[in-house]
């Protein structure tokens, strides 16, 4: 290592230089999520390409664009499943990733029960059942008493309108309900925010439905969150922001009605063009 230069993960102690005035306008002070100038390549293919982007406490905001366009990137990249190549990315006041130095690893494990994340795949143990599966993070990375972690699986269980499907295996659930147990057991930790990457893109319309409903009613609750969709009215619905992203860049931002209906860009018109020919709206 050259003089001067910082270890790995050092990154994480040291505060982040001023971002100055951007990312929509959101009061920086407030932000959960804050990401700046953010770049990831794998090899040549540069996925991400200078992406800024604040959420703040309590908010949600939903990124859409394109299968490919660099929304699951992201996700990933601000709770390190992939590392970043350039930029910045802050969670919760802390620096995570700057420049490509990353946190190191013990202390992603940390991250990660800050940041609650749902995947298109359920990633549910089948062995275990729906509480099992929830009181899991809580016994091995929370440390909680089993009698404890049980009671509060089955509250969670009980947020998301599975209560009764506590004893059951993820084999006998549909899809939607074991989307559901995924989603009750990343808000187990108490996560200061919760990504969501194309939750309901493998389940059947009924399904979906089940699934954004729980979105919607958690989006009421003061709960910070990031959600890749490709779901025109929830994002409408629910959301204080769209965030359209395309070719790895934010090319709209904005109210979610004005993003949709009226937006500058070419490319999100384009977008949501067949949304608007059929007349739909919020709801």
């Amino acid at each position: 290592m050259s003089a001067g230069q910082a270890e790995p993960g050092a990154v994480a102690d040291r505060a982040v230089a001023d971002h100055g005035d951007h990312h929509g306008g959101r009061p920086e002070e407030a932000a959960v999520v804050r990401v700046e100038k953010l770049v990831k390549c794998f090899g040549s293919n540069r996925v991400l390409d200078g992406i800024d982007l604040d959420i703040a406490k309590g908010e949600v905001v939903s990124l859409m664009g394109q299968s490919g366009g660099g929304k699951t990137t992201l996700l990933r990249c601000i709770n390190l499943l992939e590392e970043p190549t350039e930029g910045v990315v802050e969670v919760g006041g802390e620096v995570v990733s700057k420049d490509g130095e990353c946190l190191h690893r013990a202390r992603r494990v940390q991250l990660r029960q800050r940041v609650g994340m749902v995947f298109q795949s359920f990633n549910l143990f089948q062995h275990l059942t729906a509480a099992e599966n929830v009181a899991l993070p809580l016994l091995r990375v929370g440390k909680v008493e089993r009698a404890e972690a049980v009671r509060r699986a089955v509250d969670l269980l009980g947020r998301v309108g599975l209560a009764d499907k506590a004893l059951e295996l993820p084999s006998r659930l549909s899809g939607g309900q074991q989307q559901r147990v995924a989603i009750a057991r990343a808000l187990a930790l108490r996560p200061v925010a919760m990504l969501f990457d194309e939750p309901t893109s493998a389940l059947d319309p009924e399904s979906s439905a089940e699934v954004l409903t729980v979105m919607k009613e958690l989006s009421t609750e003061g709960i910070t969150m990031l959600v890749s969709t490709h779901e025109v009215g929830f994002a409408l619905d629910a959301s204080d922001r769209i965030v359209f992203i395309d070719r790895g860049k934010v090319v709209q931002a904005g109210p979610p009605r004005e993003v949709v209906f009226g937006s500058a860009s070419e490319r999100a018109r384009d977008f949501f063009a067949g949304f608007v020919r059929l007349g739909k709206t919020a709801g």
